[in-house]
């Protein structure tokens, strides 16, 4: 008898069992609570847009991961025909981030909409990732924006909202990292690095925590020497990083941004940023203990290319890495809808909370398991399963097993808590499952 093969997922794709699947919805149910009392709206778009929306330009590097729709119809020979031509064999792609649909979205119901308008959007998107730890290709984003408001008050109302989100699952103390992708840009050109140069240089510094100072100028002069061009702006940024600091008290203000920038900073843009603050601080203020959670980070990149103001990432001291971010992408709808409209957004790492969190099932809410003898007839498990429903309770039935014990474990790890036994025209007795 030849061998069965194993029967797995996609690569780079899971399967959710049941008590994985409460777990998550558990968290979902949480940030939607707190998103929805923020007064954000939610919304729902299609799984798939059209290829050349997904190709426009907009969407970094992830439009090189995107996975496209094969047009309907074609035979082998159109195929490949069109082999070098990936527009001519796609019409569709999945969507691989929840942004580009939602300006297409404002764009096509703008009508109905109000002035500024606030949502949530919560689903699945699909990358062509490498697979590995940590990284899938099909995961949920978990995204709150703000469309039609170019002011700091935009970007504070998601941070507030976004860091109580953070504060309902348990993982109080989070942070928030800001930068302004004009600043970067202003700081480059005070260096000396020219326009063209800005891109491959932003690559680079992004490296800064992972490779330090040394690298990130080892790597730049390495670049410039290679294009042959002038290394001059590499020094000043080494001398900008090796200057001499003074540990701040207060962690987030005019004076901390303009010390951590080279001097002349524009003062429109420090306004801003010191706005956001403030704001943020107003709305945290409730919070005990908390201060102004920012972190103004010069350094800050992140890799989206349609950012064109304010950029943010959220940091928990529990780990190294990023529990989500955005920024401001004013330039985005204006590309469906022929007019420019500011926008901002914020997304929640979910893949990533959801391993961080432990979102208890509601202690109100009774889940029975009712084990019962072959010979009950159907219509009294029926009926008993159905007295208890009425109560608001979740029941489940379960034959009798000549291992009990492990149906017990079992429905306690599905997440029931109590448990009794039927026999034919006896009575239930809730015991609890520990």
């Amino acid at each position: 008898m030849g061998s069965v093969a194993t029967v797995n997922p996609p690569r780079g794709m899971r399967d959710i069992l049941p008590a994985d699947k409460a777990r998550r919805e558990r968290v979902l149910s949480v940030i939607r609570d707190r998103y929805l009392a923020h007064g954000f709206d939610e919304i729902e778009t299609p799984v798939v847009e059209d290829y050349d929306r997904l190709h426009a330009g907009i969407g970094g590097d992830n439009e090189k991961l995107s996975y496209n729709v094969l047009r309907r119809g074609l035979d082998a020979d159109a195929i490949r025909e069109a082999a070098d031509d990936p527009a001519a064999l796609s019409d569709l792609g999945l969507r691989y981030d929840l942004t580009v649909p939602l300006a297409r979205f404002y764009a096509s119901n703008r009508g109905q909409l109000p002035g500024v308008f606030r949502a949530i959007q919560i689903g699945p998107v699909w990358r062509a990732e490498r697979p590995q730890k940590g990284r899938y290709r099909q995961f949920v984003q978990c995204d709150i924006d703000i469309i039609g408001d170019d002011s700091s008050r935009a970007e504070a109302e998601l941070m507030v909202a976004s860091l109580d989100a953070v504060d309902a699952l348990g993982l109080d103390g989070a942070t928030v990292r800001i930068n302004d992708r004009r600043v970067l840009d202003w700081m480059l050109d005070s260096f000396g690095f020219t326009e063209d140069e800005r891109p491959g240089v932003l690559i680079t510094i992004d490296k800064l925590d992972k490779i330090g100072p040394e690298g990130v100028g080892a790597e730049l002069r390495e670049r410039a020497e290679r294009q042959g061009s002038s290394t001059a702006p590499v020094e000043a940024f080494e001398e900008f990083l090796r200057r001499p600091q003074t540990m701040e008290y207060n962690p987030y203000g005019e004076r901390q941004i303009r010390k951590a920038l080279p001097d002349g900073a524009p003062d429109d843009i420090v306004g801003h940023l010191v706005d956001i603050g403030e704001a943020v601080a107003a709305g945290r203020a409730s919070t005990e203990g908390a201060e102004i959670p920012l972190v103004f980070d010069p350094f800050l990149v992140r890799g989206m290319g349609y950012y064109t103001g304010t950029i943010f990432e959220l940091a928990h001291p529990s780990v190294g890495y990023s529990l989500g971010g955005g920024g401001r992408y004013d330039g985005m709808i204006g590309r469906f809808l022929g007019q420019q409209v500011p926008a901002v957004g914020f997304s929640l790492g979910f893949e990533r909370l959801v391993d961080l969190v432990t979102a208890e099932p509601d202690a109100a809410a009774q889940a029975v398991v009712l084990i019962h003898d072959a010979d009950v007839p159907v219509a009294e498990l029926v009926a008993h399963k159905a007295g208890l429903i009425a109560t608001g309770a979740r029941v489940r039935l379960e034959r009798r097993t000549k291992n009990l014990k492990a149906l017990l474990e079992r429905s306690a790890a599905d997440g029931y808590t109590a448990f009794a036994t039927v026999s034919a025209g006896g009575d239930l007795e809730l015991k609890p499952l520990s």
